[in-house]
Protein backbone atom coordinates (compact mmCIF):
# COMPACT_ATOMS: atom_id res chain seq x y z
CA UNK A 1 0.00 0.00 0.00
CA UNK A 2 2.44 2.16 0.82
CA UNK A 3 4.44 1.92 -2.54
CA UNK A 4 1.06 2.18 -4.33
CA UNK A 5 0.52 5.40 -2.22
CA UNK A 6 3.91 6.79 -3.35
CA UNK A 7 3.16 5.77 -6.63
CA UNK A 8 0.22 7.99 -7.05
CA UNK A 9 1.69 10.79 -4.80
CA UNK A 10 4.44 10.93 -7.29
CA UNK A 11 2.02 11.36 -10.53
CA UNK A 12 -0.53 13.81 -8.55
CA UNK A 13 3.01 15.38 -8.15
CA UNK A 14 3.17 15.79 -11.91
CA UNK A 15 -0.23 16.54 -12.72
CA UNK A 16 -2.64 17.83 -10.17
CA UNK A 17 -0.62 19.42 -7.24
CA UNK A 18 1.94 20.66 -10.06
CA UNK A 19 2.56 24.48 -10.12
CA UNK A 20 1.15 24.76 -13.22
CA UNK A 21 -2.23 22.41 -12.86
CA UNK A 22 -4.41 25.31 -11.11
CA UNK A 23 -3.12 27.87 -13.85
CA UNK A 24 -4.69 26.03 -16.49
CA UNK A 25 -7.62 25.09 -14.54
CA UNK A 26 -8.42 28.81 -13.74
CA UNK A 27 -7.15 30.12 -17.09
CA UNK A 28 -9.96 28.39 -19.25
CA UNK A 29 -12.68 29.47 -16.78
CA UNK A 30 -11.10 33.34 -16.96
CA UNK A 31 -10.38 32.91 -21.10
CA UNK A 32 -13.93 31.86 -21.51
CA UNK A 33 -15.99 34.08 -18.59
CA UNK A 34 -13.95 37.11 -20.72
CA UNK A 35 -14.37 35.77 -23.87
CA UNK A 36 -18.00 35.41 -23.45
CA UNK A 37 -18.30 38.74 -21.41
CA UNK A 38 -19.40 37.03 -17.93
CA UNK A 39 -22.16 35.13 -18.55
CA UNK A 40 -22.45 33.04 -14.89
CA UNK A 41 -23.44 36.81 -14.26
CA UNK A 42 -25.74 38.03 -17.25
CA UNK A 43 -26.86 34.18 -17.86
CA UNK A 44 -27.98 33.49 -14.35
CA UNK A 45 -31.42 34.52 -13.87
CA UNK A 46 -32.18 33.39 -17.35
CA UNK A 47 -30.84 29.78 -15.71
CA UNK A 48 -33.28 29.89 -13.19
CA UNK A 49 -36.06 29.97 -15.66
CA UNK A 50 -34.61 27.50 -17.91
CA UNK A 51 -34.42 25.07 -14.76
CA UNK A 52 -38.26 25.32 -13.88
CA UNK A 53 -39.50 24.31 -16.60
CA UNK A 54 -40.38 27.74 -18.45
CA UNK A 55 -39.25 26.36 -21.79
CA UNK A 56 -40.08 22.75 -21.67
CA UNK A 57 -41.64 21.21 -24.39
CA UNK A 58 -42.85 17.50 -23.81
CA UNK A 59 -41.69 15.66 -27.05
CA UNK A 60 -38.43 17.33 -27.09
CA UNK A 61 -35.69 14.66 -27.77
CA UNK A 62 -34.04 13.35 -24.02
CA UNK A 63 -34.70 11.13 -21.21
CA UNK A 64 -34.98 13.56 -18.14
CA UNK A 65 -36.27 17.36 -17.62
CA UNK A 66 -34.11 20.09 -16.97
CA UNK A 67 -34.50 19.93 -13.38
CA UNK A 68 -34.02 16.15 -13.18
CA UNK A 69 -30.15 16.48 -15.21
CA UNK A 70 -29.36 19.77 -12.93
CA UNK A 71 -30.12 17.15 -9.92
CA UNK A 72 -28.18 13.96 -11.52
CA UNK A 73 -25.03 16.43 -12.01
CA UNK A 74 -25.46 17.95 -8.71
CA UNK A 75 -25.63 14.53 -7.36
CA UNK A 76 -22.45 13.78 -8.77
CA UNK A 77 -20.70 16.72 -7.63
CA UNK A 78 -22.26 17.56 -4.38
CA UNK A 79 -20.46 14.49 -2.45
CA UNK A 80 -17.14 14.20 0.02
CA UNK A 81 -15.84 17.17 -1.54
CA UNK A 82 -18.64 19.46 0.37
CA UNK A 83 -17.77 17.67 3.49
CA UNK A 84 -14.48 16.17 3.92
CA UNK A 85 -12.85 17.98 0.65
CA UNK A 86 -13.59 21.59 2.52
CA UNK A 87 -12.04 20.25 5.38
CA UNK A 88 -9.09 18.66 3.95
CA UNK A 89 -8.42 21.85 2.05
CA UNK A 90 -8.54 24.07 5.01
CA UNK A 91 -6.84 21.40 6.96
CA UNK A 92 -3.61 21.75 4.83
CA UNK A 93 -3.87 25.25 3.67
CA UNK A 94 -5.49 27.32 5.74
CA UNK A 95 -8.56 29.78 5.49
CA UNK A 96 -6.45 31.15 2.51
CA UNK A 97 -7.92 27.55 0.60
CA UNK A 98 -11.58 28.52 0.95
CA UNK A 99 -10.78 31.71 -1.22
CA UNK A 100 -9.44 29.73 -3.87
CA UNK A 101 -12.01 27.07 -3.73
CA UNK A 102 -14.82 30.20 -4.59
CA UNK A 103 -12.56 31.39 -7.13
CA UNK A 104 -12.63 28.09 -8.81
CA UNK A 105 -16.35 27.90 -8.63
CA UNK A 106 -16.89 31.77 -9.89
CA UNK A 107 -14.67 30.79 -12.90
CA UNK A 108 -16.04 27.20 -12.97
CA UNK A 109 -19.62 28.31 -13.55
CA UNK A 110 -18.09 29.39 -17.27
CA UNK A 111 -16.03 26.25 -17.90
CA UNK A 112 -19.18 24.08 -16.83
CA UNK A 113 -21.45 26.56 -19.50
CA UNK A 114 -19.03 25.71 -22.32
CA UNK A 115 -18.37 21.96 -22.02
CA UNK A 116 -22.09 21.27 -21.29
CA UNK A 117 -23.43 22.98 -23.86
CA UNK A 118 -20.66 22.03 -26.70
CA UNK A 119 -21.37 17.87 -24.93
CA UNK A 120 -25.17 18.21 -25.31
CA UNK A 121 -24.86 19.67 -29.21
CA UNK A 122 -23.21 16.63 -30.40
CA UNK A 123 -24.94 13.91 -28.05
CA UNK A 124 -25.71 10.28 -29.96
CA UNK A 125 -29.00 8.10 -29.65
CA UNK A 126 -28.13 4.69 -28.77
CA UNK A 127 -28.92 1.14 -29.90
CA UNK A 128 -31.05 1.15 -26.84
CA UNK A 129 -32.88 4.79 -27.40
CA UNK A 130 -31.37 6.34 -24.59
CA UNK A 131 -28.89 9.27 -25.53
CA UNK A 132 -25.59 9.25 -24.95
CA UNK A 133 -23.37 11.88 -25.18
CA UNK A 134 -20.00 14.05 -22.83
CA UNK A 135 -17.10 15.33 -24.20
CA UNK A 136 -15.66 12.39 -25.72
CA UNK A 137 -18.84 12.78 -28.32
CA UNK A 138 -17.75 16.65 -29.44
CA UNK A 139 -14.07 15.21 -29.40
CA UNK A 140 -15.36 12.42 -31.87
CA UNK A 141 -17.74 14.39 -34.03
CA UNK A 142 -16.61 17.84 -34.19
CA UNK A 143 -12.97 17.52 -33.93
CA UNK A 144 -12.49 14.54 -35.61
CA UNK A 145 -9.62 13.28 -32.98
CA UNK A 146 -10.96 9.74 -31.97
CA UNK A 147 -7.93 9.48 -30.37
CA UNK A 148 -8.52 11.47 -27.89
CA UNK A 149 -12.12 10.92 -26.89
CA UNK A 150 -10.76 6.88 -26.53
CA UNK A 151 -8.19 8.82 -23.57
CA UNK A 152 -11.24 11.26 -22.04
CA UNK A 153 -13.44 7.97 -22.21
CA UNK A 154 -10.94 6.08 -20.53
CA UNK A 155 -10.17 8.33 -17.95
CA UNK A 156 -14.24 8.52 -17.50
CA UNK A 157 -13.59 5.31 -16.36
CA UNK A 158 -11.03 5.55 -14.04
CA UNK A 159 -12.21 8.84 -12.44
CA UNK A 160 -15.94 7.08 -12.18
CA UNK A 161 -13.96 4.95 -9.67
CA UNK A 162 -11.48 7.53 -8.48
CA UNK A 163 -13.63 10.60 -8.07
CA UNK A 164 -17.26 9.31 -7.76
CA UNK A 165 -17.03 5.53 -6.18
CA UNK A 166 -14.26 4.66 -4.04
CA UNK A 167 -13.99 8.04 -1.96
CA UNK A 168 -17.09 8.21 -1.39
CA UNK A 169 -17.50 4.97 -0.45
CA UNK A 170 -14.53 5.49 2.48
CA UNK A 171 -15.80 9.15 3.31
CA UNK A 172 -19.16 6.90 4.43
CA UNK A 173 -17.66 4.42 6.15
CA UNK A 174 -14.86 6.28 8.07
CA UNK A 175 -18.09 8.70 9.00
CA UNK A 176 -20.41 6.10 9.87
CA UNK A 177 -17.55 4.15 12.24
CA UNK A 178 -16.67 7.04 14.29
CA UNK A 179 -20.19 7.93 14.85
CA UNK A 180 -22.12 5.05 15.60
CA UNK A 181 -19.73 2.40 15.95
CA UNK A 182 -20.86 0.26 12.81
CA UNK A 183 -17.82 -1.47 10.82
CA UNK A 184 -16.90 -0.57 7.62
CA UNK A 185 -17.74 -4.27 6.08
CA UNK A 186 -21.12 -3.80 7.49
CA UNK A 187 -21.66 0.00 5.98
CA UNK A 188 -19.94 -1.32 2.60
CA UNK A 189 -21.74 -4.37 2.19
CA UNK A 190 -25.17 -2.74 2.52
CA UNK A 191 -24.36 0.13 0.63
CA UNK A 192 -23.05 -1.64 -1.93
CA UNK A 193 -26.46 -4.29 -2.24
CA UNK A 194 -28.43 -0.47 -2.30
CA UNK A 195 -26.23 1.01 -4.94
CA UNK A 196 -26.50 -1.94 -7.20
CA UNK A 197 -30.34 -2.26 -7.10
CA UNK A 198 -30.32 1.68 -8.25
CA UNK A 199 -28.13 1.79 -11.04
CA UNK A 200 -29.38 -1.63 -12.73
CA UNK A 201 -32.32 0.70 -13.87
CA UNK A 202 -30.94 2.95 -15.86
CA UNK A 203 -30.30 7.07 -16.37
CA UNK A 204 -34.62 7.17 -15.51
CA UNK A 205 -34.14 5.66 -12.00
CA UNK A 206 -31.27 7.46 -11.27
CA UNK A 207 -32.82 10.74 -12.32
CA UNK A 208 -35.54 9.49 -10.54
CA UNK A 209 -33.79 8.90 -7.25
CA UNK A 210 -31.46 11.66 -7.29
CA UNK A 211 -34.07 14.27 -7.77
CA UNK A 212 -35.60 13.59 -4.49
CA UNK A 213 -32.33 12.72 -2.63
CA UNK A 214 -30.89 16.08 -3.47
CA UNK A 215 -33.41 18.56 -1.80
CA UNK A 216 -33.45 16.31 1.37
CA UNK A 217 -29.65 15.82 1.78
CA UNK A 218 -29.24 19.45 1.26
CA UNK A 219 -32.06 20.59 3.84
CA UNK A 220 -30.70 17.99 6.78
CA UNK A 221 -26.90 19.45 6.07
CA UNK A 222 -28.25 23.21 6.05
CA UNK A 223 -30.10 22.90 9.43
CA UNK A 224 -27.11 21.49 11.40
CA UNK A 225 -24.62 24.19 9.69
CA UNK A 226 -26.05 26.99 10.77
CA UNK A 227 -26.74 25.16 14.47
CA UNK A 228 -22.89 25.95 14.37
CA UNK A 229 -22.84 28.85 12.58
CA UNK A 230 -25.44 31.34 14.95
CA UNK A 231 -24.11 29.36 17.91
CA UNK A 232 -20.06 31.23 16.91
CA UNK A 233 -21.67 33.90 15.23
CA UNK A 234 -18.98 36.10 16.55
CA UNK A 235 -16.43 34.17 15.15
CA UNK A 236 -18.24 35.06 11.15
CA UNK A 237 -16.87 38.13 10.49
CA UNK A 238 -13.16 37.18 11.71
CA UNK A 239 -13.83 33.96 9.90
CA UNK A 240 -14.39 35.77 6.80
CA UNK A 241 -11.32 38.01 7.44
CA UNK A 242 -9.30 35.84 7.54
CA UNK A 243 -10.03 34.20 4.49
CA UNK A 244 -9.86 37.08 2.47
CA UNK A 245 -6.47 38.40 4.16
CA UNK A 246 -4.70 35.16 3.99
CA UNK A 247 -5.89 34.78 0.35
CA UNK A 248 -2.42 35.97 -1.37
CA UNK A 249 -0.01 35.49 1.63
CA UNK A 250 -0.84 31.78 3.04
CA UNK A 251 -1.85 31.56 6.39
CA UNK A 252 0.04 31.71 9.56
CA UNK A 253 0.79 29.17 12.56
CA UNK A 254 -2.06 29.35 14.84
CA UNK A 255 -3.15 27.03 17.52
CA UNK A 256 -1.95 23.10 16.52
CA UNK A 257 -1.99 24.84 12.76
CA UNK A 258 1.61 25.20 11.66
CA UNK A 259 1.07 27.46 8.76
CA UNK A 260 1.10 26.73 5.15
CA UNK A 261 2.58 29.23 2.11
CA UNK A 262 0.08 31.03 -0.43
CA UNK A 263 1.77 28.39 -2.84
CA UNK A 264 0.44 25.74 -0.72
CA UNK A 265 -3.11 27.26 0.01
CA UNK A 266 -3.51 28.11 -3.47
CA UNK A 267 -2.66 25.07 -5.10
CA UNK A 268 -5.08 22.63 -2.48
CA UNK A 269 -7.99 25.26 -2.62
CA UNK A 270 -8.27 24.96 -6.68
CA UNK A 271 -7.21 21.25 -6.70
CA UNK A 272 -10.15 20.93 -4.14
CA UNK A 273 -12.37 23.36 -5.43
CA UNK A 274 -12.40 21.29 -8.70
CA UNK A 275 -13.04 17.82 -6.80
CA UNK A 276 -16.24 19.67 -5.25
CA UNK A 277 -17.80 21.46 -8.31
CA UNK A 278 -15.72 19.15 -11.33
CA UNK A 279 -16.09 22.34 -13.54
CA UNK A 280 -13.29 21.71 -16.72
CA UNK A 281 -13.65 18.03 -15.12
CA UNK A 282 -15.81 16.96 -18.60
CA UNK A 283 -18.19 15.01 -16.11
CA UNK A 284 -21.27 16.68 -15.55
CA UNK A 285 -22.09 16.80 -19.60
CA UNK A 286 -22.80 13.60 -19.14
CA UNK A 287 -25.58 14.07 -17.15
CA UNK A 288 -27.04 16.62 -18.98
CA UNK A 289 -26.84 14.75 -22.31
CA UNK A 290 -29.88 13.33 -21.56
CA UNK A 291 -32.01 16.41 -20.76
CA UNK A 292 -34.83 16.69 -23.10
CA UNK A 293 -34.22 19.61 -25.00
CA UNK A 294 -33.28 20.92 -28.59
CA UNK A 295 -31.34 23.76 -27.32
CA UNK A 296 -27.82 22.64 -26.35
CA UNK A 297 -27.07 26.13 -25.10
CA UNK A 298 -30.05 26.10 -22.36
CA UNK A 299 -28.83 22.93 -20.69
CA UNK A 300 -25.79 24.68 -20.46
CA UNK A 301 -27.06 27.75 -18.66
CA UNK A 302 -28.85 25.23 -15.88
CA UNK A 303 -25.44 24.05 -15.95
CA UNK A 304 -23.97 27.43 -14.64
CA UNK A 305 -25.94 27.17 -11.42
CA UNK A 306 -23.92 23.24 -10.47
CA UNK A 307 -20.85 25.39 -9.13
CA UNK A 308 -22.54 28.37 -7.24
CA UNK A 309 -24.83 25.77 -5.69
CA UNK A 310 -21.98 23.33 -4.65
CA UNK A 311 -19.49 25.48 -4.00
CA UNK A 312 -20.22 28.84 -3.56
CA UNK A 313 -23.05 27.85 -1.09
CA UNK A 314 -22.55 24.85 0.28
CA UNK A 315 -18.84 24.20 0.19
CA UNK A 316 -18.78 28.06 1.57
CA UNK A 317 -21.32 26.98 4.80
CA UNK A 318 -19.46 24.14 5.47
CA UNK A 319 -16.03 25.92 5.67
CA UNK A 320 -17.62 28.79 8.20
CA UNK A 321 -18.41 25.95 10.36
CA UNK A 322 -14.94 24.73 10.76
CA UNK A 323 -13.69 28.39 10.83
CA UNK A 324 -15.92 29.76 13.06
CA UNK A 325 -16.09 26.65 15.49
CA UNK A 326 -12.19 26.62 16.02
CA UNK A 327 -11.44 23.44 15.78
CA UNK A 328 -9.20 23.37 12.51
CA UNK A 329 -6.23 24.85 14.50
CA UNK A 330 -7.14 22.51 17.48
CA UNK A 331 -5.90 18.82 18.65
CA UNK A 332 -8.39 15.88 18.36
CA UNK A 333 -8.21 12.65 20.05
CA UNK A 334 -8.25 10.31 17.00
CA UNK A 335 -6.08 7.44 15.91
CA UNK A 336 -3.36 8.05 13.88
CA UNK A 337 -2.97 6.64 10.04
CA UNK A 338 -0.16 5.52 9.06
CA UNK A 339 0.29 7.07 6.12
CA UNK A 340 -0.32 11.37 8.17
CA UNK A 341 2.55 10.19 10.47
CA UNK A 342 6.69 11.13 10.02
CA UNK A 343 9.02 10.36 12.93
CA UNK A 344 11.30 13.21 12.67
CA UNK A 345 14.90 13.31 14.04
CA UNK A 346 15.32 15.28 17.30
CA UNK A 347 12.85 16.99 19.70
CA UNK A 348 10.55 20.06 18.87
CA UNK A 349 8.21 22.30 20.46
CA UNK A 350 5.02 24.31 19.29
CA UNK A 351 5.92 27.46 22.32
CA UNK A 352 9.57 27.70 20.52
CA UNK A 353 9.81 29.76 17.55
CA UNK A 354 12.54 28.64 15.64
CA UNK A 355 11.66 25.04 16.16
CA UNK A 356 7.82 26.36 15.13
CA UNK A 357 9.17 28.19 11.73
CA UNK A 358 11.59 25.11 10.80
CA UNK A 359 8.51 22.98 11.25
CA UNK A 360 6.47 25.58 8.81
CA UNK A 361 9.77 25.32 6.15
CA UNK A 362 9.44 21.46 6.74
CA UNK A 363 5.99 20.70 6.31
CA UNK A 364 5.63 23.47 3.14
CA UNK A 365 8.35 21.61 1.84
CA UNK A 366 10.68 24.95 1.32
CA UNK A 367 14.73 25.33 0.95
CA UNK A 368 16.20 25.94 4.66
CA UNK A 369 14.83 23.61 7.01
CA UNK A 370 17.24 20.80 8.85
CA UNK A 371 14.68 18.33 9.37
CA UNK A 372 15.42 15.00 8.73
CA UNK A 373 13.12 11.67 9.37
CA UNK A 374 14.01 9.77 12.30
CA UNK A 375 15.42 6.44 12.05
CA UNK A 376 16.05 4.56 15.03
CA UNK A 377 14.32 2.25 18.11
CA UNK A 378 11.86 3.45 20.50
CA UNK A 379 11.52 1.31 23.63
CA UNK A 380 7.78 1.38 24.73
CA UNK A 381 6.24 0.52 28.26
CA UNK A 382 2.57 0.35 28.65
CA UNK A 383 1.67 1.92 25.42
CA UNK A 384 3.91 5.12 26.37
CA UNK A 385 7.46 5.53 24.65
CA UNK A 386 10.04 6.22 27.21
CA UNK A 387 12.75 7.00 24.47
CA UNK A 388 13.97 10.88 23.46
CA UNK A 389 15.28 11.99 20.37
CA UNK A 390 12.48 12.37 18.45
CA UNK A 391 9.37 14.03 17.49
CA UNK A 392 6.19 12.51 16.40
CA UNK A 393 4.37 14.50 13.62
CA UNK A 394 0.96 13.33 12.79
CA UNK A 395 -1.89 15.22 10.07
CA UNK A 396 0.87 17.92 10.02
CA UNK A 397 0.96 18.64 13.43
CA UNK A 398 2.82 17.78 16.93
CA UNK A 399 1.28 14.94 18.07
CA UNK A 400 0.59 14.92 22.53
CA UNK A 401 -0.41 12.41 24.50
CA UNK A 402 0.45 9.22 22.19
CA UNK A 403 0.00 5.70 23.16
CA UNK A 404 1.08 2.75 21.24
CA UNK A 405 -1.00 -0.18 20.94
CA UNK A 406 -0.65 -3.99 19.39
CA UNK A 407 -3.25 -5.03 17.02
CA UNK A 408 -6.25 -3.00 19.12
CA UNK A 409 -6.38 -0.19 21.58
CA UNK A 410 -7.83 -2.69 23.79
CA UNK A 411 -4.02 -4.31 23.96
CA UNK A 412 -0.85 -1.64 24.99
CA UNK A 413 2.21 -2.38 23.54
CA UNK A 414 5.40 -3.28 25.43
CA UNK A 415 8.61 -3.39 23.35
CA UNK A 416 10.63 -2.12 20.73
CA UNK A 417 9.45 -0.38 17.91
CA UNK A 418 12.13 0.22 14.93
CA UNK A 419 11.77 3.17 12.89
CA UNK A 420 13.48 3.81 9.61
CA UNK A 421 12.71 6.88 7.71
CA UNK A 422 10.62 8.20 9.49
CA UNK A 423 8.20 5.09 9.28
CA UNK A 424 7.21 2.38 11.76
CA UNK A 425 8.28 -1.45 10.65
CA UNK A 426 5.76 -2.97 12.65
CA UNK A 427 2.93 -2.98 10.62
CA UNK A 428 0.17 -4.36 13.68
CA UNK A 429 0.73 -1.58 15.49
CA UNK A 430 -1.74 0.73 16.30
CA UNK A 431 -0.82 4.44 17.34
CA UNK A 432 -3.18 6.71 19.10
CA UNK A 433 -3.21 10.52 20.60
CA UNK A 434 -3.88 14.30 20.00
CA UNK A 435 -3.29 15.77 17.05
CA UNK A 436 -5.01 17.89 14.17
CA UNK A 437 -7.56 15.61 11.85
CA UNK A 438 -8.62 16.27 8.67
CA UNK A 439 -11.67 15.41 6.29
CA UNK A 440 -14.63 14.09 7.46
CA UNK A 441 -13.71 13.46 10.83
CA UNK A 442 -13.22 17.36 11.11
CA UNK A 443 -16.04 18.45 9.74
CA UNK A 444 -17.97 16.14 12.19
CA UNK A 445 -16.43 17.42 15.37
CA UNK A 446 -16.76 20.91 14.19
CA UNK A 447 -20.92 20.74 13.71
CA UNK A 448 -20.99 19.09 17.30
CA UNK A 449 -19.92 23.07 18.35
CA UNK A 450 -23.51 24.35 17.79
CA UNK A 451 -26.84 24.13 19.73
CA UNK A 452 -27.00 20.65 18.69
CA UNK A 453 -24.27 19.52 20.73
CA UNK A 454 -22.98 16.26 19.98
CA UNK A 455 -25.38 15.55 18.30
CA UNK A 456 -24.58 17.79 15.14
CA UNK A 457 -22.39 14.85 14.48
CA UNK A 458 -24.65 12.65 13.43
CA UNK A 459 -25.98 15.26 10.71
CA UNK A 460 -22.91 14.78 9.11
CA UNK A 461 -22.99 11.41 9.16
CA UNK A 462 -26.51 11.02 7.71
CA UNK A 463 -25.91 13.90 5.10
CA UNK A 464 -22.61 12.33 4.30
CA UNK A 465 -23.94 9.07 3.14
CA UNK A 466 -26.93 11.18 1.31
CA UNK A 467 -24.14 13.28 -0.38
CA UNK A 468 -21.54 10.08 -1.09
CA UNK A 469 -24.51 7.74 -2.19
CA UNK A 470 -25.78 9.64 -4.34
CA UNK A 471 -22.58 10.86 -6.28
CA UNK A 472 -21.76 7.47 -6.46
CA UNK A 473 -24.77 6.73 -8.24
CA UNK A 474 -24.58 10.06 -10.84
CA UNK A 475 -20.69 8.52 -12.08
CA UNK A 476 -21.90 5.47 -11.96
CA UNK A 477 -23.83 6.94 -15.06
CA UNK A 478 -20.69 8.42 -16.62
CA UNK A 479 -18.81 5.33 -16.32
CA UNK A 480 -21.40 3.69 -18.39
CA UNK A 481 -21.48 6.31 -20.99
CA UNK A 482 -18.32 6.24 -21.39
CA UNK A 483 -18.01 2.06 -21.54
CA UNK A 484 -21.05 2.14 -23.63
CA UNK A 485 -18.45 4.65 -26.19
CA UNK A 486 -15.81 2.70 -25.90
CA UNK A 487 -17.40 -1.05 -26.03
CA UNK A 488 -20.70 -0.35 -27.06
CA UNK A 489 -24.32 -1.37 -24.54
CA UNK A 490 -23.19 -4.97 -24.02
CA UNK A 491 -19.79 -3.74 -21.50
CA UNK A 492 -22.57 -1.95 -19.12
CA UNK A 493 -23.64 -4.95 -16.89
CA UNK A 494 -20.14 -5.94 -16.34
CA UNK A 495 -19.10 -1.76 -15.47
CA UNK A 496 -21.60 -1.88 -13.12
CA UNK A 497 -20.94 -5.23 -11.62
CA UNK A 498 -17.26 -3.97 -10.91
CA UNK A 499 -18.38 -0.70 -9.65
CA UNK A 500 -20.30 -2.09 -7.19
CA UNK A 501 -17.64 -4.51 -6.00
CA UNK A 502 -15.49 -1.69 -5.47
CA UNK A 503 -17.86 0.31 -3.74
CA UNK A 504 -17.46 -2.17 -1.24
CA UNK A 505 -13.75 -2.50 -1.60
CA UNK A 506 -13.68 0.69 -0.40
CA UNK A 507 -15.05 1.06 2.73
CA UNK A 508 -12.28 -0.42 4.16
CA UNK A 509 -9.65 0.77 2.56
CA UNK A 510 -6.80 3.47 4.05
CA UNK A 511 -8.23 7.01 3.11
CA UNK A 512 -5.28 8.61 2.10
CA UNK A 513 -5.08 6.34 -0.96
CA UNK A 514 -8.37 6.29 -1.52
CA UNK A 515 -7.76 10.85 -1.83
CA UNK A 516 -4.65 10.52 -3.59
CA UNK A 517 -6.08 8.08 -6.37
CA UNK A 518 -8.97 10.33 -6.87
CA UNK A 519 -6.45 13.65 -7.29
CA UNK A 520 -4.78 11.50 -10.93
CA UNK A 521 -7.82 10.28 -11.70
CA UNK A 522 -9.69 13.68 -12.00
CA UNK A 523 -6.70 15.25 -14.00
CA UNK A 524 -6.54 12.40 -16.49
CA UNK A 525 -10.32 13.62 -17.50
CA UNK A 526 -9.54 17.81 -17.15
CA UNK A 527 -6.93 17.96 -19.44
CA UNK A 528 -8.33 16.64 -22.77
CA UNK A 529 -11.96 18.28 -22.23
CA UNK A 530 -10.15 21.81 -21.26
CA UNK A 531 -8.28 21.37 -24.70
CA UNK A 532 -11.00 20.58 -26.81
CA UNK A 533 -13.37 23.06 -25.44
CA UNK A 534 -10.55 25.76 -26.20
CA UNK A 535 -10.27 24.90 -30.13
CA UNK A 536 -13.70 24.55 -30.12
CA UNK A 537 -13.90 28.99 -28.51
CA UNK A 538 -15.34 30.11 -31.90
CA UNK A 539 -17.89 27.74 -32.48
CA UNK A 540 -19.29 28.32 -28.34
CA UNK A 541 -19.88 31.99 -29.19
CA UNK A 542 -21.53 31.59 -31.90
CA UNK A 543 -23.86 29.03 -30.66
CA UNK A 544 -24.65 31.35 -27.33
CA UNK A 545 -25.35 33.80 -30.98
CA UNK A 546 -27.66 31.74 -32.31
CA UNK A 547 -29.47 30.56 -29.46
CA UNK A 548 -30.26 34.03 -28.41
CA UNK A 549 -31.29 35.04 -31.89
CA UNK A 550 -34.18 32.27 -31.29
CA UNK A 551 -34.70 32.80 -27.97
CA UNK A 552 -35.68 36.77 -28.39
CA UNK A 553 -37.48 35.96 -31.61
Amino acid sequence: MDALLDFFNLLDGYLGSAPWFPYVLLGVGVFFTIYLKFPQIRYFKHAWKVVTGKYDKSDDPGDTTHFQALATALSGTVGTGNISGVALAIFLGGPAALFWMWATAFFGMTTKFVEVTLSHKYRDKTEDGTMAGGPMYYMDKRLNMKWLAVIFAIATVISSFGTGNLPQSNGIATSIEATFGFSPQIVGGVLAVLLGLVILGGIKRIAAVTSKIVPVMAVIYLVGAFAVIFANVENIVPSFVSVISDAFTGSAAVGGFLGATFAYAFNRGVNRGLFSNEAGQGSAPIAHAAAKTKEPVSEGMVSILEPFIDTIIICTITGLVILSSGVWQQKHENIFDRSDMVFLQGEYKEDVPEDTQNLYKYLNKLDGTTIEPYSGEINVVNGTAVTGGYTLINARSLAENVRYYAGSTDDLFSGTLTVIDGDIERENIVVQGDSLVHSAPLTAIAFTKGFFGDFGQYIVSIGLLLFAFSTAIAWSYYGDRAMTYLLGPKSVMPYRVIYVAGFYWAAVSDTTLVWALSAVAIVLMTLPNLFGIMVLHKEMKETVNEYWQRINK
